[in-house]
């Protein structure tokens, strides 16, 4: 009878640790996740970013992305990351019901809070804090709820920015190949050129059956207004630069209408027409030159190196002549 009882323990004790098995979570979460409901990237029109000293507002004008009130345009890349942590945003474990938050830069003095509308509806909110210690999360706080969860992903950066970080930092933008005209002005110095096609000599045996006559084959040459050839890598490196040029920040509280006597001006004409003039150092110990472009709405700074090596002496984009 003895016996008989300690066998039905025993095997109460195993259905029990049987069961305790099955049901309980691997990885030991014994609460419910909250559900962060889909959100659409293109759904969402604008954006606030609240920080302890500032507030960021981001709003979405035909498909491009300003920074309010002003109407900045805003950089794409960085707007289209953060557009796709608010749009997938999962939190993936609960890290603390205490609601000390000072642990986790989730205290008033460091956090930063997201709102995301969706024409006149807030479709998402949250507050974020510091990264967790493995990187691959960040601590988040979901709205209406006290508690503080690992959301996957390490994106504070993405958020923690300035108007002046913001800003689409792009200030002149062209296409080398479409250049036809290129005039310089520094000091008193004008030079001018022009894309010129000249005849090409074909050398024996590389004309084939079927191609054009050697008198019909050209190459495009950079010639000035007096028949001065142009260095070829020189203006085409210039070219480069300024295919895709960026400042290092913009000019606040000023119109580009308040420069006037540029130490340095390019123009340039294509399809269209661009202009870049650089102005005097307004602080030499800052070592930033202001300059304006025609492609860009606001004066902007760009750096001594940057300015240097756009502001080359005409004399040096000529073709030097073949030593003897």
């Amino acid at each position: 009878m003895k016996i008989k009882k300690e066998y039905v323990i025993l095997v109460t004790v195993i259905l029990a640790l049987s069961l305790y098995l099955l049901l309980r979570n691997p990885d030991r979460t014994l609460y419910q996740l909250p559900k962060v409901p889909d959100i659409s990237k293109t759904d969402i029109s604008k954006i606030e970013i609240s920080k302890p000293d500032t507030t960021i507002v981001l709003k979405k004008k035909d498909d491009t992305w300003q920074i309010a009130p002003e109407g900045y345009p805003a950089n794409t890349e960085k707007v289209k990351s953060m557009l796709e942590i608010i749009r997938k945003l999962t939190v993936t474990a609960l890290v603390s019901e205490s609601k000390n938050y000072i642990p986790y830069n989730l205290d008033d003095h460091k956090k930063i809070t997201v709102r995301a509308w969706a024409g006149a509806t807030v479709a998402r909110e949250f507050e974020m804090g510091k990264a967790a210690t493995s990187y691959q999360h960040t601590f988040v706080k979901l709205a209406g709820d006290d508690r503080i969860y690992h959301a996957r992903g390490n994106f504070r950066g993405k958020f923690d920015q300035t108007v002046d970080k913001l800003r689409d930092q792009t200030v002149l933008s062209l296409n080398p190949k479409e250049i036809q005209e290129i005039q310089i002005t520094k000091g008193g110095q004008v030079i001018g050129f022009a894309l010129t096609q000249v005849p090409v000599e074909v050398t024996a045996g590389e004309e084939g059956e079927g191609q054009r006559p050697a008198s019909q084959k050209t190459e495009g040459v950079w010639k000035t207004s007096d028949g001065k050839q142009g260095d070829e890598t020189q203006v085409n490196r210039l070219l480069s630069t300024l295919s895709n040029l960026r400042c290092e920040q913009y000019i606040d509280g000023r119109k580009k209408e308040d420069f006037a006597n540029p130490i340095f001006r390019i123009q340039l004409k294509g399809l269209q027409e661009y202009t870049l003039s650089i102005f005097k150092e307004t602080d030499k110990d800052a070592k930033k030159f202001p300059a304006v472009s025609s492609e860009n709405d606001y004066p902007f700074l760009l750096p001594e190196w940057q300015a240097n090596n756009l502001m080359k002496n005409p004399a040096d984009l000529l073709k030097k002549p073949d030593k003897p």
